[in-house]
């Protein structure tokens, strides 16, 4: 094979992936259906949001406890019977019970920890409110202590002289103010 026909493969090859390559994109012009997420506007949760999130998380937790378990006691009691008189069946139902209780636990501890992530929210971001609040108030402290003038606001110091008049070095040295 020739170089020359090496050269002329390679530039096949190359002009027939081109073709039928695409890329994970829109067309330019037209096209898709979607806004961008500038559009949408920013994500805002209110300390309100959050405590019912929480509330909710808190009151799904009791119940679990208080309705989830009912059948517990009673399918034990009944898987040990049942295993008391020979059946079979009786380690199928204490199997039975065992894993709801174990089930029933993690959810129950899934709710606890989504409660308790929103309390915790809801501290650590009301903690963040009053930490900017008391930086922002101690700014307008500082603002406020700028603005006792020595005159009426928007005029300048006389301390630091009148700018439009000129010296008496000035006028001998020739400079402009």
């Amino acid at each position: 094979m020739a170089w020359d026909e090496w050269e002329q493969l390679k530039t096949q090859a190359a002009e027939r992936q081109s073709t039928g390559m695409q890329l994970n994109q829109l067309e330019p012009g037209g096209g898709g259906g979607t806004a961008a997420p500038s559009q949408y506007g920013d994500l805002a949760v209110s300390q309100g949001d959050l405590s019912k999130i929480g509330e909710q998380a808190f009151t799904l937790y009791n119940d679990l406890w208080d309705k989830g378990r009912r059948a517990v006691p009673s399918s034990e009691k009944a898987a040990g019977r049942l295993s008391t008189a020979g059946f079979a069946l009786g380690k199928g139902l204490q199997h039975v019970a065992t894993r709801w209780d174990e089930q029933l636990g993690s959810l129950r501890d899934a709710c606890a920890h989504i409660s308790n992530h929103m309390t915790v929210t809801k501290k650590l971001h009301a903690g963040d409110d009053h930490y900017i609040q008391r930086q922002m108030s101690s700014i307008d402290a500082l603002d406020a202590g700028f603005d006792e003038r020595v005159g009426a606001p928007g005029d300048k110091n006389p301390v630091y002289g009148n700018p439009d008049a000129t010296t008496d070095s000035d006028a001998k040295t020739g400079k402009d103010s």
